[in-house]
C-alpha cells in the first residue's frame, strides 16, 4: 500500500505540472497579456506601449522561463526604469527591491498579486476557499444520504412502482440545470410576487452569518442536481447486486430482507457510487460558479469568474492549481477506497 500511494504521488506530481504549464501557456498567450496590459494602464495604450509594458513586467520572456519563475525554481525578472525605481514579481506595492526575495514562487508559497482584488492571491483563495468548502460540506452531507437512499430504495425491488416514481424523480433533477432550478427556487420562495417568502435571507448575508434562511437555497439547488446522478447509479448497482448469486443464496436460507441487503448487498453496491461520490468534490469545487454568481455568493466560484471576466492571470493559475490538486487528491482517495470496499481488489 505505502508503494502504491507514493507511485501514485510521483505520477500526480508529474500531472499537476503537466496540466500547471497547458494552463499556464494559455493564460500567458500574447491576446491575453495585451488584454492585461491595458486592463492596468489604459485601453487607448497603442501596440508600442503595450509592449514596452509587457517587457517592464518580464511578459515577453520565454514561457518556461516564466513558468520557472512562477514556479519558483528561477530568479524573478527585475527591471529598473529611469527613475530608478525597480519592477519585479517579488516586488510587492510598498516593498523595496532590497526588502524582496529573489525566488518567489509557488514553492515559496508566494501565489502572485491579484490586480482586481488589489491583495496577494493567496489570501483571495483562501477566503473564497472557505466559504465554498462551507458550501460545499452543507451540500454533500444533503446531497449523498439522500441520493443513496433513493438509489437503494429503487435498486431493491427492480420494476416496481417505488423504483419507477424514485427514477422518474433521479432523472428529473438532473436533467434540471442549476441555473434553472435555481431561478425557479428564487421565484416561488423569494419574490413577492408569487407571496411564499420562506426564505427572506440572501446568499450573501450567509457568507458573515450563514442560517437555514439565507443559506438553503443555493445548498439545495447545487444538491438536487448532483442527487439523481448518484441515485441512478446506486440503483443500478444495486440492481446488478441484488440478483448475484450469492443473494439468491442468502434468500434461499431463509434470510430476512433486510439482512441481505445491510449486510450482504450493500457494500458491494457503493463501490461503483463512492466513484460517482469523490468525482462531486472537484465538480462542486468548480460547478459551482452558475450558482454562487446566480445567488451572489462570492466564493471560489464566483473568484473565478471575477479573475476571468477581468484576465486576472495571477488569480486564474492560482484556481487552476487548487482545482488540479483536488481532482488528483480525490483520484488518490478513490482508488484506495477501493480496496477498502471491496477485498477482492488488490494493489499489484
Amino acid at each position: 500500500m505505502g508503494l502504491f500511494i507514493l507511485k501514485r504521488v510521483g505520477i500526480m506530481l508529474l500531472t499537476a505540472l503537466c496540466l500547471t504549464f497547458l494552463v499556464f501557456f494559455l493564460t500567458n498567450l500574447y491576446p491575453n497579456l495585451e488584454k492585461l496590459a491595458k486592463t492596468q494602464g489604459n485601453f487607448r495604450m497603442s501596440d508600442e506601449q503595450v509592449a514596452s509594458y509587457l517587457e517592464k513586467n518580464g511578459y515577453l520572456q520565454p514561457t518556461p522561463v516564466k513558468y520557472g519563475e512562477w514556479l519558483g525554481v528561477l530568479p524573478s525578472y527585475r527591471h529598473t526604469n529611469e527613475d530608478g525605481s525597480v519592477l519585479g514579481r517579488c516586488i510587492l506595492p510598498g516593498t523595496t527591491a532590497e526588502e524582496s526575495p529573489n525566488f518567489c514562487g509557488i514553492l515559496q508559497g508566494y501565489w502572485g498579486y491579484s490586480s482586481v482584488f488589489k491583495e496577494e492571491v493567496s489570501t483571495v483563495v483562501g477566503t473564497r476557499l472557505a466559504l465554498t468548502g462551507r458550501l460545499m460540506f452543507w451540500v454533500m452531507l444533503l446531497m449523498v444520504p439522500s441520493a443513496l437512499i433513493l438509489g437503494i430504495l429503487a435498486g431493491m425491488r427492480e420494476g416496481s412502482a417505488t423504483d419507477r416514481t424514485l427514477s422518474t424523480i433521479a432523472i428529473t433533477t438532473t436533467a434540471t440545470p442549476e441555473y434553472v432550478s435555481g431561478v425557479i427556487f428564487i421565484a416561488i420562495f423569494t419574490s413577492s410576487a408569487v407571496g411564499l417568502k420562506w426564505f427572506k435571507g440572501t446568499a450573501t448575508q450567509a457568507m458573515e452569518n450563514p442560517t437555514f434562511e439565507n443559506f438553503f437555497l443555493p445548498v439545495l439547488t447545487i444538491a438536487l442536481y448532483g442527487m439523481g446522478y448518484i441515485a441512478r447509479m446506486t440503483r443500478a448497482s444495486m440492481t446488478e447486486v441484488m440478483t448475484a448469486q450469492y443473494i439468491r443464496t442468502a434468500r434461499l436460507k431463509g434470510v430476512a430482507f433486510p439482512n441481505i441487503v445491510m449486510k450482504h448487498a450493500l457494500r458491494n453496491a457503493l463501490i461503483a457510487p463512492f466513484t460517482v461520490i469523490m468525482l462531486q468534490f472537484p465538480w462542486l469545487l468548480n460547478g459551482v460558479v452558475i450558482v454562487e454568481t446566480l445567488f451572489n455568493y462570492k466564493g471560489f466560484g464566483w473568484a473565478l469568474v471575477q479573475a476571468a471576466g477581468n484576465n486576472d492571470i495571477q488569480l486564474l493559475l492560482a484556481i487552476s492549481v487548487v482545482s488540479v490538486f483536488v481532482v488528483l487528491v480525490t483520484q488518490l482517495i478513490s482508488d484506495i477506497g477501493y480496496v477498502y470496499l471491496n477485498p477482492r481488489i488488490r494493489i499489484s
